[in-house]
């Protein structure tokens, strides 16, 4: 086990009651600029909370080329009126280029394969620069979300993965919104309740779980960017 590895694993069980906001300036404290949130921009609260952590922390932003306008509309709005530097990813192929190599539509003959080549693989390589990430994740989104460790290791990235809102619950987030007056994807008041990429993600019906409507009928819950 490396040291970084047991460091993650004991900041995990030390801080696991903690507020988010000690969480993550535990992480500033402990990595510097050596650490960066990530965000899909369906909401800023982790960019947010890690701007008053660290003014000018780095807000690392996936733009698949799939995107909704309202994600990349939201993304402008943060990196304009937030005390953050938002970093965006792209993947080494255009969608064009993806069409071209793959053939067209690869998001729904082979979804897995389109967020590894478009999410999971440009991740992997916008964090080489950094120790330790944090992540928006919570516990209540799904059952496959249900043990998320406020701080863990990223065993296949070799990081500290941090989620400093793993046991908000959505009445938490909405309320720290109200509070802060937290940018939010315009798509959460369209019957969007997880937004991801315009193809795979579709509005939910009252009641159901939160991610229902990403990969509807595909036997898929996640990306990839999260196991």
């Amino acid at each position: 086990m490396t040291g970084l590895e047991q460091l993650a694993e004991r900041a995990g069980r030390e801080l696991e009651d903690a507020p988010a906001l000690e969480i993550l300036r535990w992480a500033v404290d402990t990595f510097g600029e050596r650490f960066c949130v990530t965000s899909s921009m369906e909401d800023a609260v982790v960019a947010h909370l890690a701007a008053r952590a660290r003014p000018g922390v780095d807000v690392v932003f996936l733009d698949t080329g799939y995107h909704f306008p309202e994600t990349i509309g939201t993304r402008d709005a943060v990196e304009a009126v937030m005390d953050v530097r938002v970093l965006t990813l792209t993947p080494r192929l255009s969608v064009a280029e993806q069409d071209a190599v793959h053939g067209p539509a690869l998001h729904d003959r082979d979804p897995d394969l389109c967020c590894a080549l478009r999410k999971v693989r440009p991740l992997e390589e916008g964090l080489a620069s950094y120790d330790a990430w944090a992540t928006g994740l919570r516990r209540d989104e799904s059952p496959t979300r249900a043990n998320t460790p406020v701080v863990g290791w990223d065993a296949r990235r070799r990081k500290v993965k941090v989620s400093p809102i793993a046991r908000w619950t959505q009445a938490d987030v909405d309320a720290y919104i109200t509070e802060h007056h937290v940018l939010t994807n315009p798509l959460l008041t369209d019957g969007y309740a997880s937004i991801g990429c315009a193809p795979c993600t579709h509005r939910v019906a009252d009641g159901q779980d939160a991610r229902a409507g990403r990969w509807s009928g595909r036997g898929k819950t996640e990306c990839g960017l999260h196991g």
